[in-house]
């Protein structure tokens, strides 16, 4: 008898086993992770950095580099008040749940950003800027062309399921890196915790940031294709350190392993000799070339079905960073992406900046390889 209950068991947990084989292949499939020094670009850690995956909220970082921009260009103001259309109000969660023809001013909106992944607040920011939102997509596909960031395309200003919003790990590193060296003035947001807006406290989904020695910033992104995503930097001395990872299975897992990767790449890289610091980061020289592979052609990712951003029980937005639930509904987003989204809307805001598309943008940057 107990050897039936023996091999039954065993029978069981084989079966369970196999069961488990396609979900971890799937969560597999979706990860990748890339560590560099913010200084000089050096790679210290990466593993599929080049696979094209979904970046979720990941995406707003490139919303805020081109709100900086505008704010360093003085096209905008941190008072400027921004008009809040029905599309805009109309964003899945999680927002700071902004009505339509109420105003905002630009640093709400980038605080709402940085902390609570604020969704409407992320396209009242592009269509100030851009005058729509597919304009601002087309903006932000070309700064990231600019910047080095070849395998990356914008079709989202928010990162809401959109199966040709692609990047890599290695692109978004770029991204997090041009922040920091382009915008020192305004890289401390990232570092927010609390923001309190209209009776509302919204707390960072960065949970990093209160555990991690070091860690001041940047963003954290979750959809149901892509896993928990983070953007993370960390300086020690005048060591700073930037993490990306995607596809992470839980937020707890993710921050595990972002935490792991800069411990080990601090460790390493301090005990090589190779950085010498010279100047803060946000003072480092820029790097003026690194070998990269050709660019590859714009597509969605390979390894993520369709069912998975179709999935109308999950959301966006990082709702589950900070314990809540996600009732963002996929499915709807997705079709009013595709249906309802505005071709040509304009926005009523102050002051009424330049044409931003026009001024010329930057040479790209690219990356230094750790040898």
């Amino acid at each position: 008898m107990a050897g039936i209950v023996a091999r039954s068991a065993a029978v069981f947990l084989a079966c369970l086993a196999l069961a488990l084989l396609p979900a971890r292949a799937e969560a597999a499939s979706r990860y990748a992770a890339y560590v560099i020094d913010a200084r000089t670009g050096e790679v210290l850690h990466e593993e599929n950095a080049n696979q094209q995956l979904y970046p979720a909220s990941l995406t707003k970082l490139m919303t805020l580099y081109l709100t900086f921009r505008s704010l360093q260009n003085g096209d905008l103001t941190l008072d400027t008040r921004l008009s809040v259309s029905s599309y805009a109000a109309s964003q899945s969660p999680t927002k700071l749940g902004l009505t339509t023809g109420s105003r905002i001013r630009v640093e709400d909106a980038i605080l709402g950003l940085v902390t609570q992944s604020a969704n409407d607040a992320s396209v009242v920011l592009a269509e100030a800027i851009g005058g729509s939102e597919s304009r601002f997509t087309r903006m932000m596909t070309q700064q990231a062309r600019a910047l080095g960031m070849s395998r990356t395309t914008f079709t989202s200003t928010n990162g809401l399921p959109d199966p040709d919003n692609v990047s890599t790990a290695h692109d978004m590193a770029v991204l997090a890196r041009a922040l920091i060296n382009d915008y020192p003035q305004y890289y401390p947001y990232f570092a927010t915790k609390n923001f309190r807006y209209r009776g509302r406290n919204f707390p960072n989904h960065n949970r990093l940031m209160q555990s991690y020695a070091g860690m001041d910033g940047m963003k954290t992104g979750y959809i149901r294709a892509a896993g928990y995503n983070l953007v993370a930097s960390a300086v020690r001395g005048r060591t700073r350190l930037i993490g990306v990872i995607f596809g992470g299975t839980s937020p707890i897992a993710r921050n595990a392993k972002m935490a792991e990767l800069l411990d080990e790449a601090f460790e390493s890289h301090e005990g090589t000799g190779a950085y010498v610091a010279e100047a803060p980061a946000a003072a480092a020289p820029r790097v003026a070339s690194s070998p990269f592979q050709p660019p590859l052609p714009d597509r969605r990712p390979d390894v993520l079905d369709e069912p998975l951003l179709a999935a109308a029980t999950e959301g966006e937005g990082d709702a589950e960073d900070d314990g809540s639930a996600g009732t963002d509904g996929i499915g709807a987003m997705i079709a009013l992406h595709a249906a309802a989204r505005p071709k040509a809307q304009r926005v009523a805001y102050e002051p009424v900046p330049s044409a931003l598309a026009d001024i010329p943008l930057p040479k790209p940057r690219p990356l230094r390889r750790h040898r």
